[in-house]
C-alpha cells in the first residue's frame, strides 16, 4: 500500500512538529490497511479526530455558531460517495463511505446525512468545537442571531475566510482511492458547502491515480482542481508535474490559494501549494 496524506494548506500552523506527528500516524495507519478505500478512510479518521486540523473536531464554525462537516471519497472504478453540511458528525469520511457503498447516490446532505450516519452506527451529536475554536468564537463581537439570515450574510461576507482541510490518496495493486474531509471555512454562511464533497473538486480518482485538494473551496470547485490534476496524469504527466500544473491553472484563473496532493497508480507522489505552508506525509511502498 502506498499512501500520501495532507493536513491542509494555509498559514504556518501552531506546533507544526506535533501536527506532522499526527500526519505521520495517519499515513502509517493507512499504509497498514488491506485496500485503498480502507487506507484513505483510516488515515482521514485520525486527522478528523485531532483538533489540530480543520476537519471533524476543531472544524471551522459557521455564521450561526455551528460546525458542519463535509467529506468525499472516490475510487478508480468511479465508485464515489460524499456527505455535506452535517452538524455533530466528526467522522464525515465514514458517512461518505456509507453513501458510496450502501446507497444509490453520490451525495447526501444536512440532517438527512446525519440520520444516515446514525443508522449505520456512526457517532452523531458530537461537540466539534475545540478549545481553540471556542476561544476564537468567544472573541467575536456583534454576532447576528441565528434566525437573522440577512444579518448573518452581511456579517459572513465581512468575516468569511481561512481555508484548511485534510485528505489522502492511496494506491495498491493498481487500485486507487482518494478522500477529503473538512470543517469548512471560518464564519461561512450557515449551510455553506465548498469543494470538498464535490467530485472532481475536492477529490478525484481514475485508473491513472488520484488527487485531494485543500484551499479556497469556491474557486477550487469552479476549476475542478482535482479532476484537472488527474487529467494531467492521464495525459502522461508525472504526479509532481500534475500537481504543479493544476495549481498553476487555478492561480492563473482565480488568483486563489490552494494545495493539492497527487498519487499516480504507479505509486509516484506529488504535491504543490501556493500558501505559506502545507504539511504532507507519505508511507508504504
Amino acid at each position: 500500500m502506498r499512501i500520501v496524506v495532507h493536513g491542509g494548506a494555509g498559514s504556518p500552523p501552531e506546533a507544526p512538529d506535533r501536527r506532522q506527528q499526527v500526519l505521520d500516524e495517519a499515513a502509517a495507519a493507512g499504509a497498514a490497511e488491506v485496500d485503498p478505500i480502507s487506507a484513505v478512510v483510516a488515515a482521514v479518521n485520525i486527522l478528523e479526530s485531532s483538533p489540530r486540523f480543520n476537519a471533524g473536531v476543531g472544524g471551522a464554525i459557521q455564521s450561526d455558531g455551528i460546525v458542519r462537516t463535509d467529506a468525499g471519497l472516490m475510487t478508480d472504478t468511479l465508485d464515489a460517495g460524499a456527505a455535506a453540511a452535517m452538524p455533530g458528525v466528526c467522522h464525515a469520511i465514514d458517512v461518505a463511505r456509507v453513501v458510496m457503498e450502501e446507497t444509490p447516490h453520490v451525495l447526501v446532505s444536512g440532517v438527512h446525512a446525519v440520520d444516515l450516519a446514525a443508522a449505520f452506527g456512526i457517532e452523531t451529536a458530537v461537540d466539534l468545537r475545540s478549545d481553540r475554536t471556542r476561544e476564537k468564537w468567544a472573541e467575536l463581537e456583534h454576532v447576528p442571531e441565528a434566525t437573522d439570515v440577512r444579518g448573518q450574510l452581511d456579517w459572513s461576507k465581512e468575516k468569511f475566510g481561512g481555508h484548511d482541510t485534510v485528505g489522502a490518496v492511496a494506491v495498491a495493486d493498481g487500485r486507487v482511492a482518494a478522500a477529503t474531509s473538512t470543517g469548512g471555512r471560518w464564519l461561512a454562511l450557515a449551510g455553506r458547502v465548498g469543494d470538498v464533497p464535490q467530485i472532481g473538486s475536492g477529490f478525484y480518482a481514475s485508473p491513472a491515480g488520484g488527487a485531494s485538494a485543500t484551499g479556497a473551496g469556491e474557486d477550487i470547485a469552479k476549476v475542478t482542481l482535482t479532476r484537472r490534476a488527474v487529467g494531467l496524469l492521464e495525459a502522461g504527466e508525472t504526479a509532481q508535474n500534475a500537481a504543479e500544473l493544476a495549481l498553476e491553472g487555478l492561480e492563473e484563473r482565480t488568483g486563489s490559494e490552494a494545495g493539492v496532493i497527487v498519487l499516480g497508480a504507479d505509486g509516484s507522489a506529488g504535491s504543490a501549494y501556493n500558501t505559506d505552508a502545507m504539511q504532507v506525509s507519505e508511507a508504504g511502498e
